[in-house]
């Protein structure tokens, strides 16, 4: 395959992954009801950070300011609408090789957002963000039903599942750090039951985990399904094991006898997760494990990018 098409399929995945994401972490903040000014400041900051996005310059900048900053701003790369702008150009790059169906539901995608209104937003944010996170899981299941499962389909699936393994961890990392700041204190002072749900919730894992645990939440437990977990679809753990399984898949196509250098950051990665114990991880340091997951994910990233993307025309030529 084509480096440029194999590029493009890639960020295509990655762009809806985070505007999806984007928009869960929007549509849960808008609707949780603060009982002080306090507790909003410090949800609001906790998502920025969760987004890596800094807080917006203007000044006084509240709620709706942030809101338009994460969904409009075409400065900020991350923002919703500019990620779902990127997948759709990525898209248009390589039109010839995805089908028709895809194409069209990420122009109404794209539409929807692109003529979206602030006021309205803010007056009913269910009313826009719910049809763009289904839009982005209507695009994955029209994909998986209409494009071969060929070596685009798994391009296309390492993207998803590496950008969503770097996004889930670092949500992880931020919102457990009052775990690690305050760990003789008791855990229903560090947090209350609410923010635990909006954590499962942000990555839609709360049926799940109570299917898995019983509604009743404990910090550790949360923090074993949402990273450790082999069969939630959310969790980093099965987030990693579909990197491993599609970096191996485009390999075995691409007739590569020998494991490159993204396959092994894949596989050890893996292995990582699968092998590991949330109460030996808490008692090493919590923070320093997300940090070297997130770490992991980058590597891969870059491996990809070395092995797939933009290699020398020398190993091209001699390929």
């Amino acid at each position: 395959m084509l480096s440029r098409v194999a590029d493009n399929l890639y960020w295509m995945s990655r762009y809806l992954e985070r505007a999806e994401h984007t928009a869960r972490l929007l549509d849960l903040n808008l609707s949780l009801l603060d009982q002080s000014q306090d507790e909003a400041n410090e949800r609001w900051q906790w998502m920025l950070n969760s987004l890596r996005v800094a807080m917006p310059e203007t000044s006084p900048c509240d709620v709706y300011c942030i809101t338009e900053h994460l969904t409009f701003n075409l400065r900020q790369q991350d923002s919703l609408v500019a990620c779902i702008t990127a997948a759709r150009e990525n898209a248009r790059q390589v039109r010839e090789q995805i089908s028709e169906e895809m194409w069209e539901r990420l122009n109404r995608l794209y539409l929807r957002a692109r003529e979206a209104k602030m006021d309205a937003i803010y007056a009913q944010p269910h009313e826009f963000y719910r049809p763009i996170k289904d839009g982005s899981h209507l695009f994955q299941g029209i994909t998986d039903a209409t494009m071969n499962h060929g070596e685009g389909w798994h391009f296309i699936q390492l993207g998803r599942f590496i950008e969503r393994a770097g996004a889930t961890a670092t949500l992880l990392d931020v919102h457990l750090r009052a775990l690690l700041d305050a760990p003789e204190q008791p855990e229903q002072s560090r947090t209350d039951y609410i923010s635990w749900v909006s954590l499962l919730k942000s990555c839609t894992a709360f049926e799940a985990y109570c299917q898995a645990y019983t509604a009743d939440l404990k910090s550790e437990r949360i923090a074993e399904f949402m990273l450790l977990n082999a069969e939630s679809p959310r969790s980093v753990r099965f987030a990693a094991e579909r990197v491993e399984a599609a970096l191996q898949a485009i390999a075995k196509i691409a007739g590569k006898g020998r494991a490159g250098r993204a396959e092994r950051l894949a596989g050890k990665l893996r292995a990582t997760l699968g092998f590991a114990q949330m109460d030996e991880i808490i008692a090493d340091n919590l923070h320093a494990y997300l940090d070297n997951i997130q770490r992991q994910c980058m590597q891969i990233h870059t491996a990809v990018a070395q092995q797939y993307i933009s290699y020398p025309v020398e190993v091209a030529l001699a390929s």
